[in-house]
This record gives C-alpha cells, structure tokens and sequence, in this order.
C-alpha cells in the first residue's frame, strides 16, 4: 500500500510513524513544504526569546530518524493540487522548480495553518515578522539579537502574541501589545485574562486594547505602528493576529471545509471524500465539552488526531475521545491554564450554569513561600457537573488543570472532585488542595 502524506510536522509525522510501525512494508512518502520535519513550534517563542538557544531542542525525531524507519521525507516540496478521482498529487519542488505527479493508495493531510497576514498599508515592510515555521524563529532570534532593535511592537494578544512578549521582555526590549479586542488570551474568561493584563502592566508593557492598526510607518525598514488611537515607536514589528487552515489548494477537489477552510472530520480523522483522512490545525475535531466539531488549533490535539488518523488508515476504526480545548501559557512569572468550556461557550450552548472562583494557596503556610492560586470553575446548575476550569498564579496553578481535565472528561461533579483523594505533603499541597477548595465552593 503506497501512502501519501501531505505537511510533515505534529499531525502528518504522527500519522506516517504509526502507519510504519503497523506494517514495515507500507510504502509512505511524505511532502512538507518547510525545510524541517516533527519540531515543536510552541517552543519558538521561548527560543526567539533565549530561554532555549539550541532550536534542535525543538526537533522531536531528526529527517535521518525518519529515514531509517523506512518513511520517505520530501523536504521543500509543495502538493500544489490533490486530484481524487486519479488519487494523484501535483508537487512542486522548490529547490529546483521542478513539478511533478505522484499517486497514492491513502491519502493523509496535515497541512496545518498559516498565520494571517492582513491587507495592513506597510506591512511589507523591513522589519515586519511573523513567528508560525521553524524558518521565521531562526530568522526572528538572529534579528531580535541585533542591539539595535530595542522597541518591538507584537500585533495580536492570542496565546503566541503573548508569548513572544514574554519573549522580548526577556531580551530587555520595550515592548508594546496591540490587540483589536477588549481584552487579550480570549480564550481565558474576563476575570483570569485580566490577571495576565496585570502581570504585563507590572513588567513595563505598553498594552493597547481595543486598537485597530492601520498602517506601518517607515521608510524600507519599519519605524512606528500607527493605531485607529496612537502611534508606537517600533525597530521590529511581529504579526500575530491569528492562524488560517493551510487547505486553498484543496478546494477545487469537493472536499467538505469549514467556513474558515477547516477540513471537516469524523472521529476516525476521514474527510468526506474515501481514502483521505486529515488531522492537525488544517481540520475541525470533536470537542467533548462542546459535543460537536470545533476548530482547535493546539499540538496536543494534532498529534493525537495524527496517530489516529495512521491506525485508521491501516484498517483500524479508532474514534477520537474527544478534546476539551486544554491550554496553558507562561505570561512573565504568571502561569495559567484552562480546560473545557468558558462562560461564553456555555452561553453559546444554552447550558443552564453556575461559576465560582476562588483563591487558595499552592501549599500551606507551615513551608516557606506560598503563593496564590485563582481558580474559576464552570458547572452545570443542579447537577453540579464540572464543565470547565481555568486557573492563575505564580507557581502550582497549570498543572493542577490537568486534574479539572480529567474530572470533566469523566463528568464528574464538584461533589466528586471535592472529595477525590489527592496528595498531601507541606511543599506540594494542603490537607485540602486548591482543587479540593474550588470544588467545594460550587454550590
């Protein structure tokens, strides 16, 4: 059997791995657009931002890792047009502009998303990044090294947006945030993303809610954002205003999509049309909470959905669990996390519940330095069932999401989780946790 495997990163490496681990004598080729394969690119920012200077580090399995297992790798290729009916690829190689036809038996897509660039006067501009490939990190850390950039603009308040703050806070640059929003990290509900707004206010960030860009200033380099209210000094400007399904090249082919290019899915990772699967930031995925499809872009999910998608294609009928849009992020020396369903979530899906926050301790005062954790939970009225948790503090506040992770993936009640034994020790918890506290206070 000849597979074919479109976008070798989380979702298309997990899927060929797999495959190849089924039957040694699967043929599997995989064509990736970028010059590196299997790197986790949640680590780019912590690299721009010299927490980690060796981006191999980000390198889950080498190309020759690969190689050895017997998967063809296909680096610098392009599938420029998938053609069902013939099970035939268009490539084009872009290190010699060659272009070509392939055939598969199965096809896998995981072609990811691509970040948004938005029709912004300037944007073109020297100086204008974006940080989405493994090629933009290496290129933004040289850039960032430089000493003469010292104020940086980030365009966008997301989960990347913020942490390629963090990032240049961290390289001792001025930093300015400009999110079109309200508010930033509007995944988080009001009351936790506020805390994010404090810790970045404390650190010397200029945060600018509600301003739309309008244009970027300068001559061949940029040298100031300009806002629908101010405008910003800026030596290096990053764009991250969001991420769009990498699948235009799909859409002459009747493939079901998404309104915003998403390859529609069921939970065995197959598309709509026979002997293609997708899994990873180009395709929705079944949301547990939700209990439908949703668009989550997060390498968590893409390598599951992956391995899945490679069982699958091998015979297999595996159905996918389900996500609960489980997140973290580091915000200077705040962590926060959150799992399941916010409060706008819950409205959108005309679920009659309650919420409860709380601050309890990391551990107790009896062993030095306790800090504070806030902790929001969203519960079913009446029932009490847990439907999401989000949680702030310095330190001790994102792992404990995994346990609300796991409580509600086995809906379970806050009267369950308030009495669900967990450990005690004075460095690590109380007698009654900051779990056990939250739970307890839903009535």
């Amino acid at each position: 059997m000849k597979v074919a495997v479109i976008g070798g990163v989380a979702a298309g490496m997990s899927a060929a791995s797999k495959i190849k681990r089924m039957d040694p004598q699967a043929e599997v080729t995989v064509y990736e657009k970028g010059g590196y394969l299997s790197y986790g690119a949640c680590g780019l920012p912590y690299y721009v931002g010299g927490f980690n200077d060796d981006y191999t580090k980000m390198i889950a399995r080498t190309r020759e890792q690969f190689e050895k297992t017997g998967i063809k790798t296909h680096l610098h290729h392009e599938v420029l047009k998938v053609i069902p009916s013939e099970k035939q690829l268009l490539v084009r190689n872009h290190e010699t502009g060659d272009i070509f036809i392939d055939s598969y038996d199965k096809l896998m897509i995981s072609t990811g998303a691509s970040a948004v660039k938005p029709p912004i006067e300037g944007i073109d501009r020297k100086g204008v990044y974006q940080l989405k490939t493994l090629e933009d990190g290496l290129r933004l850390k040289e850039i960032a090294a430089d000493p003469q950039i010292r104020n940086v603009v980030v365009v966008g308040g997301g989960y990347i947006g913020i942490e390629s703050v963090d990032a240049f806070l961290h390289l001792g640059k001025n930093v300015t945030c400009v999110e079109f929003a309200d508010r930033i990290l509007m995944p988080f509900d009001r009351e936790i993303s506020a805390l994010a707004e404090k810790e970045l206010i404390s650190k010397g960030v200029s945060l600018r809610t509600s301003e739309k860009v309008v244009s970027i200033q300068g001559g061949q380099s940029v040298s100031s954002v300009v806002t629908d209210k101010g405008q910003y000094p800026a030596d290096l400007v990053v764009l991250s205003i969001g991420v769009r399904p990498a699948t235009e090249f799909l859409r002459d082919t009747g493939i079901q999509m998404a309104p915003n290019g998403a390859l529609i899915v069921d939970r065995e990772m197959r598309t709509s049309i026979v002997d293609i699967w997708a899994a990873g930031d180009c395709s929705l995925v079944y949301h547990k909470g939700l209990k439908e499809n949703a668009f989550l872009a997060l390498g968590t999910v893409a390598n599951k959905c992956g391995r899945i998608a490679g069982e699958n294609i091998m015979g297999k009928h595996i159905k996918f669990t389900g996500a609960l849009g489980s997140a973290a992020i580091k915000v200077c020396d705040l962590e926060m996390g959150r799992t399941g369903l916010g409060e706008a979530e819950a409205q959108r899906q005309a679920i009659d519940y309650r919420t409860v926050i709380v601050e309890a301790m990391d551990h107790p005062a009896y062993y030095p330095d306790p800090t504070p954790i806030t902790i929001k939970l969203i519960y079913e009225a009446g029932t009490r069932r847990l439907l999401g948790a989000q949680t702030a503090g310095i330190k001790g506040a994102v792992m404990r999401v995994d346990v609300f992770a796991v409580a509600i993936h086995n809906n379970m009640t806050t009267d369950e989780l308030g009495m669900t034994d967990l450990v005690y020790a004075p460095p690590f918890a109380g007698v009654w946790d900051a779990v056990h506290i939250a739970a307890n206070a839903a009535k």
